[in-house]
C-alpha cells in the first residue's frame, strides 16, 4: 500500500475513534444537570420564627438518677440516651422550695404573631418557669397554654406583638426521598441548622401519630424545633431519635404538623385534647387471616374485644369483624383505627365499614369521649367548668384504679395520679402515684376522694394523704392552692 492511501485510512479511523470518543460526551451534557438544595434563603425566611426555650424547675422528691432529676430522665429515653441504674425515693410532704432545680433546653416556633408558639410537651413538662429567646436576643417569659402528653405537642404564649411567624405546611403532601431542614437549639447551640431527606411516613413509633422518619441531625435540643421543606413550609415538629449509642444515628422522627395543628387548636381554645373512643380491643389484621375471611386483601383491623356498653356495643360491632373504614377513611391496621377514632369528636356520628362473615357492612356508631380526656378535664378549673374541684385545687388529675391496675399494684383501694401541678407538685406527687387514703380515710373512687378533700378545713392543717409509689408507702401534706 502506497504512504498516500495508508494516510487515508489512518484518518478514517482517528475520524471514527473522534466521534465514538465524543458522542457520549455530548449526550451526557445534554441531560439536565442535577444540584444540591442551597437553603440558605430557607434560613433567612424561617430562621427568624423559630425560638430558643429554657425551662427549670423545682424538683421535689421523685427519682434521682446519679443528681439527674426525674423530669430528665424522659428527655434520656425520648433520645435513647443511656439510664443509668435508677434510685426511686418516695413522694415527701411539705413545700421544699431550697430543692435541686431541672433545667432544660428545646426548641420551639411562633404560630402567630401575637406570640402563640408552638413545641414539644416533654420540652415543657410542668416547667416553674419557661424563658423564649428571640433571634433577636429577646427574652420573654412565656405561659403554658396547653400541653398534650400523648401527641407530645404543647403551645406557650409570649407577650409580644409583631412577631414573625412560620407558614404551615401539608405532611401529606411530603414525598419519600425529598429534602427538609431542621432549626433548633441542639445542647443549647441556638439557630443550628441541620438538612437531610425524608426517610421514611407513617412510622408507627407514638401513641397516635404515625411519625415522619428522616435522616436529619436531631439531638437533644432540637425538640420542638420545626422540620421544613424547600418551600419554606413547617410540615413537622422534630420530636425523637433512635440510637444505640447516645448520640445521633442517622434516624429521626418529626410529629406531622397536620396532626399537631388539630392538637394545638383545642390547646388554645380550651387548654386540654379532646378525642373519640369506640370501646374495641383492635388488632392488625395477618395475610393469613385474610386469606381464611376471604378478604380482598390483608387491610383492617379485628375487633378482638367490644366493651359492654361502649359506643362499638351500642352501635352493633361483634368481635371477629374487620373494620375496614372509618367514614370512608381506610384502616390498614389496627393504629390507623386508632388515630381516626381519636380524631372524631365526641357526640358524633362515624360510619364503619366491617367484613363480617364474607360480606361487606356499614355500621353507624355514636362516638364516645376518650377517658383520659375526661379526666384531664377536672385538672383546670378555667378549662370549661367553672364549678369547684377539690382535686384541681391541690393541682391534682385523678383516675379510678381499674382491676387490673389494682392487682399489679397489689392495693385494695386507691386513686391513681394522672398528673400533679401546683401545690401537688411541691409536695412531691407524680404521675403513677396512688392515693390510698385522705385524712386517714381510706378512698377507692375520684368521687370519694373529691369529697374527703372537700370535707377538709383548708384555713388550718394541711390535708394529709397516704401515698404508693412502687413497693413504697409514704405520707405526704399537702396544702390546696388559694
Amino acid at each position: 500500500m502506497s504512504q498516500a492511501p495508508r494516510r487515508l485510512v489512518l484518518a478514517l479511523v482517528t475520524g471514527a475513534l473522534s466521534l465514538s470518543l465524543f458522542a457520549p460526551v455530548g449526550s451526557v451534557s445534554a441531560q439536565p444537570r442535577v444540584e444540591l438544595p442551597d437553603f440558605s434563603e430557607l434560613v433567612e425566611r424561617v430562621g427568624p420564627a423559630v425560638v430558643n426555650i429554657r425551662v427549670s424547675e423545682k424538683v421535689r422528691g421523685g427519682v434521682s438518677v446519679n443528681g439527674i432529676p426525674e423530669e430528665m430522665l424522659e428527655q434520656f429515653r425520648r433520645f435513647g440516651l443511656p439510664v443509668p441504674n435508677q434510685r426511686r425515693g418516695a413522694p415527701r410532704g411539705g413545700d421544699d422550695d431550697d430543692g435541686p432545680t431541672r433545667k432544660g433546653v428545646g426548641s420551639g416556633f411562633i404560630l402567630s404573631s401575637d406570640g402563640y408558639v408552638m413545641t414539644n410537651a416533654h420540652v415543657v413538662g410542668t416547667a416553674d418557669e419557661v424563658i423564649v429567646t428571640l433571634t433577636d436576643k429577646r427574652e420573654l417569659k412565656a405561659k403554658i397554654i396547653g400541653s398534650d402528653q400523648r401527641s407530645d405537642v404543647a403551645v406557650v404564649k409570649i407577650e409580644a406583638t409583631g412577631l414573625p411567624v412560620v407558614k404551615i405546611g401539608d405532611s401529606n403532601k411530603a414525598k419519600v426521598g425529598e429534602w427538609v431542614m431542621a432549626i433548633g437549639s441542639p445542647f443549647g447551640l441556638e439557630n443550628t441548622v441541620t438538612a437531610g431527606i425524608i426517610s421514611a411516613k407513617q412510622r408507627d413509633t407514638g401513641d397516635l401519630l404515625p411519625l415522619i422518619q428522616t435522616d436529619v441531625a436531631i439531638n437533644p435540643g432540637n425538640s420542638g424545633g420545626p422540620l421544613v421543606n424547600l418551600k419554606g413550609e413547617v410540615i413537622g415538629i422534630n420530636s425523637q431519635i433512635y440510637s444505640q449509642s447516645g448520640g445521633y444515628m442517622g434516624i429521626s422522627f418529626s410529629i406531622p404538623i397536620d396532626e399537631a395543628m388539630r392538637v394545638a387548636d383545642q390547646l388554645r381554645s380550651g387548654g386540654r385534647v379532646v378525642r373519640g373512643f369506640l370501646g374495641v380491643l383492635p388488632d392488625d389484621l395477618s395475610k393469613e387471616v385474610a386469606e381464611s375471611l376471604k378478604l380482598p386483601k390483608a387491610a383492617g383491623a379485628v375487633v378482638r374485644q367490644v366493651t359492654e356498653g361502649s359506643p362499638a356495643d351500642k352501635g352493633g360491632v361483634e368481635g371477629g369483624d374487620v373494620i375496614t373504614k372509618v367514614d370512608g377513611k381506610p384502616v390498614e391496621k389496627a393504629a390507623d383505627l386508632r388515630r381516626l377514632i381519636a380524631a372524631v369528636k365526641p357526640g358524633q356520628k362515624a360510619t364503619l365499614q366491617v367484613w363480617r362473615r364474607g360480606a361487606f357492612k356499614d355500621l353507624v356508631v355514636t362516638i364516645g369521649e376518650d377517658e383520659r380526656s375526661k379526666r384531664a378535664s377536672n385538672a383546670d378549673p378555667e378549662a370549661g367548668d367553672k364549678t369547684v374541684n377539690p382535686a384541681a385545687m391541690l393541682g391534682l388529675r385523678l383516675g379510678d384504679l381499674t382491676e387490673a391496675q389494682r392487682k399489679e399494684a397489689k392495693v385494695k383501694a386507691g386513686v391513681r395520679v394522672e398528673s400533679a401541678s401546683g401545690a401537688a407538685a411541691k409536695a412531691g406527687l407524680r404521675e403513677g402515684d396512688i392515693i390510698l387514703s385522705v385524712d386517714n380515710v381510706e378512698v377507692s373512687t375520684v368521687k370519694q376522694f373529691q369529697a374527703q378533700v372537700a370535707k377538709a378545713d383548708k384555713g388550718k392543717a394541711p390535708i394529709n394523704l397516704v401515698v404508693k409509689r412502687d413497693d413504697m408507702v409514704s405520707f405526704v401534706l399537702i396544702k390546696p392552692s388559694r
